[in-house]
């Protein structure tokens, strides 16, 4: 008689540890990185839903009082209607609806300039590691030629031909950004371009097109994902700079920048809030991307993969 074996005795299957797998028990394994997620998550989300969720339409001018203007932190407005938990601006605007309309502005611009500038300095990084020579020399004789000028003059100047508009904030932090993802994809793509695949495709006559953005992008994304993570908070703290120098987004559309602008000519007057609470979300948004980019540098470093 032949006994079957119970699932008791037969070995216990534990799934792959997948590259995707690691990362994400390692992520998690940081309280700091998981804080900074929760900031991330915190701030984000609301931020986007800021038409159902925020208490006031702060651009909505037919709904604003002139008498509730600079009213401080937990006030109520005068029809009885809405709690100003932050206080309200100089326009008679809810701090805390402003912020979090403020706040989609800033990410918006951050996550599409930090969006095109990974793709332009990808591209350029990519077909200089590839072709190298002449090529690699004009491309990366551009990319130091950009950044030997100080970013913020350079946005300075493009903004001051541009004009504004959020569409000309992106194209000038672009244009001041493409240039860290171009030397990193260099770097990272002269070490696959010697690879045994590498080599393999070559001999396999495929175009250099499919070689570059099908064979070597993928092998050389975990170090540029880390860029945009950290860059994203440049981003966001240039655009900041820009629109409280009053050249950035317009006065209808404000980031946090431009919330910070508003209540700076109230703060000698003992009027903190309306220039303190965007102050604090501007650094809090700053401080969760930092501390999510900086526990993926570590993960994604090719010496710490286990």
């Amino acid at each position: 008689m032949t006994v079957q074996p119970t699932s008791a005795d037969r070995p216990a299957r534990t799934r792959a540890d997948t590259p995707f797998r690691r990362i994400v028990r390692q992520f998690f394994e940081n309280p700091l990185a998981v804080f900074g997620l929760i900031i991330l998550v915190g701030l984000t989300v609301p931020s986007f839903l800021a038409p159902w969720v925020a208490p006031q339409n702060p651009y909505d001018i037919g709904t604003l009082d002139i008498f509730d203007s600079q009213l401080p932190p937990l006030s109520t407005s005068s029809s009885g209607d809405i709690t100003y938990w932050l206080g309200t601006d100089g326009q008679a605007r809810d701090v805390l609806s402003a912020i979090l309309y403020g706040m989609r502005t800033s990410l918006i611009v951050a996550f599409s300039a930090v969006a095109g500038a990974l793709f332009i300095g990808t591209a350029v990084g990519l077909i200089a590691a590839y072709f190298g020579g002449v090529v690699d020399a004009i491309l990366m004789r551009t990319v130091d030629i950009q950044l030997s000028f100080p970013a913020i003059l350079v946005a300075l100047v493009l903004l001051s031909v541009l004009g504004q508009g959020i569409d000309k904030v992106i194209i000038a932090l672009i244009v001041v950004q493409w240039a860290y993802f171009a030397r990193t994809a260099r770097s990272s793509a002269i070490v696959e371009r010697n690879r045994e695949y590498v080599l393999a495709a070559r001999s396999l006559s495929l175009g250099s097109r499919r070689i570059i953005f099908r064979h070597m992008l993928p092998n050389t994304m975990p170090p540029l994902i880390v860029i945009a993570t950290i860059d994203l908070a440049h981003a966001i703290t240039a655009e900041a700079t820009l629109s409280f120098l009053g050249i950035g987004v317009p006065v209808t559309e404000p980031s946090l920048g431009m919330l910070i602008a508003n209540g700076f000519e109230f703060m000698m007057s003992g009027e903190y809030w309306i220039s303190l609470f965007p102050g604090i979300a501007l650094t809090l948004i700053v401080l969760g991307i930092n501390l999510v980019g900086d526990h993926l540098r570590d993960i994604l470093n090719p010496r710490n993969a286990q």
